[in-house]
């Protein structure tokens, strides 16, 4: 699925409860007032196709989901994704803002699923092909932090994933930092534990030293 992108592909990944969805929004608005030719869209989701594996996937009655077809939905919501909205605006010049992407799945069921982050990749690859992101902010946070957030927010959605027990998140964090260390260049880490505003502040000074 290579592809001669003009735009630019920016994503963004934390654990639960890290702020990421609040925040990329708020850049969002920023990226467009200031001009910007920006897309917003989110894994799994984005499109039809993918939102309705989403529901799947997240969906909290859901716990008997193998490791195996997890990774293996994600990665189909990712390629369908890809193909019908990410590399067409790309094409079109955009600068394409992500909610999670391959990242996610390198952390949650490479890592802390126990599959293996490199059995991961290579289902991802499969699915993506070499469209990688040229920036990833990683919004860091204590697993403690983000599922009290979670637990104080009543407008938040509560997905099968935040049903797990907190050696699992603990686990997800650990993945990310060995994600990290594969491809140091491309991340930039957010102190997620400050307040909501300094984390945005801080998103969008990285966001546009690399603009």
């Amino acid at each position: 699925m290579a592809t001669g992108k003009k735009g630019r592909f920016i994503t963004i990944e934390g654990g639960e409860g890290a702020g990421k969805s609040t925040v990329i929004a708020k850049l969002y608005e920023e990226l467009r007032a200031r001009g910007v030719d920006v897309l917003l869209t989110r894994e799994p989701g984005g499109i039809d196709i993918a939102e309705k594996i989403r529901e799947i996937i997240l969906n909290p009655a859901h716990t008997q989901m193998d490791e195996r077809t997890e990774a293996l939905l994600y990665a189909a919501a990712r390629g369908q994704h890809l193909a019908e909205k990410v590399l067409p605006a790309l094409e079109e010049g955009k600068l394409v803002l992500c909610d999670r992407f391959i990242d996610s799945s390198l952390a949650y069921q490479g890592h802390a699923r126990g599959l293996g982050i490199e059995a991961v990749y290579q289902i991802n690859r499969f699915a993506v092909g070499d469209c990688m992101p040229e920036l990833t902010l990683f919004f860091d946070v204590q697993p403690e932090t983000g599922l009290a957030r979670i637990n104080a927010s009543r407008g938040r959605e509560v997905n099968r994933l935040d049903l797990e027990g907190m050696r699992f998140h603990e686990l997800v964090r650990e993945g990310y930092q060995l994600v990290m260390e594969r491809d140091p260049e491309r991340f930039v880490v957010i102190d997620a534990e400050q307040p909501m505003e300094q984390v945005y502040q801080s998103a969008l000074q990285a966001l546009l030293d690399r603009l």
